[in-house]
């Protein structure tokens, strides 16, 4: 059972990745840009939900919301004033440009809320379930985070292939110019890849902080990094990719830290991508598409 309950563990972990990691191929593939300040975010959505139930006293629904709504308005305030005046600036003013916005968020969380770190309510009420006749037990959180993360993967894909804005996202994603002469309005568009983006990230946090309910301004510091590379290894720019760089990288996560060390979790995990990357430099489900010079 032990192996049992490290693959469920794994396969919670995946899905908190695999939103988080959905929200950076958006805005890679779409807006061409790594925006770094993705794991902050997360944190600031686990922060906005801890807020409205703990000083608020509403439920954890609404802390849900709240943590969704602020996120998505911060994602676009950050689009339009970091981002937006680099639309023509070389990537590595942008990149420069996402650390600094990543190390505002996170001070600025340590201003408001100190360094102390918060035990983070539960947001899920509902029984665990117990197979095998009690040998294992599945929490509730763990049902509620795969869920979460296959109805927003398949949103998501919905989203971007039955819908205008969708239809515009990917036309931007191909060639931004020809986009702009069809008549698609690219800001609109790239502001609406950020929203989205850091609504996930609002999602990725509560359900982060719910399994390791202790909360702090760095809290979304290494998921942040971890989804990225999970984006990397799925192939970034796909939404399946991200999807399943996800599950995956958390599986082997959680099976290297049960199996082998927890202290070696992370340089297996980062070596599992190299390894990959050199065979399928793309990633799992990503292509190489040349480029005209």
């Amino acid at each position: 059972m032990s192996f049992l309950t490290a693959l469920i563990n794994g396969i919670s972990l995946g899905s908190v990745y695999a939103i988080i990691a959905l929200g950076y191929t958006m805005v890679y593939g779409i807006a061409k840009m790594l925006n770094f300040a993705h794991g902050d975010v997360i944190m600031v959505g686990g922060y906005l939900c801890f807020c409205t139930a703990q000083y608020l006293g509403l439920p954890p629904l609404v802390g849900v919301l709240v943590a969704i709504v602020g996120c998505t308005a911060l994602g676009i305030v950050v689009e339009g004033l970091a981002y937006k005046p680099l639309r023509q600036a070389p990537s590595l003013a942008v990149l420069i440009t996402a650390i600094g916005v990543s190390y505002f968020l996170q001070n600025s969380a340590l201003l408001i809320w100190g360094a102390d770190p918060k035990a983070f309510p539960s947001v899920v009420s509902f029984p665990s379930i117990k197979l095998f006749n009690g040998q294992l037990t599945v929490n509730s959180v763990t049902i509620v985070t795969v869920l979460a993360a296959v109805l927003v993967m398949v949103a998501l894909t919905l989203f971007t292939s039955k819908t205008k804005m969708g239809k515009a996202m990917r036309a931007c994603s191909e060639d931004k110019g020809a986009a702009q002469l069809m008549g698609i309005n690219v800001d609109r568009t790239i502001s609406m890849v950020f929203a989205i983006g850091s609504g996930l990230a609002a999602i990725a946090g509560v359900l982060l902080c719910s399994a390791y309910p202790t909360l702090t301004p760095t809290t979304g510091s290494m998921p942040g990094i971890k989804a990225f590379t999970a984006a990397v290894f799925g192939g970034i720019g796909s939404i399946p990719g991200a999807a399943l760089g996800g599950i995956l990288l958390g599986v082997i996560e959680i099976m290297a830290k049960t199996y082998i060390s927890t202290q070696l979790s992370d340089a297996i995990v980062f070596g599992v991508l190299i390894i990959v990357l050199l065979i399928k430099p793309a990633g799992l489900l990503g292509k190489l598409v040349p480029e005209k010079v």
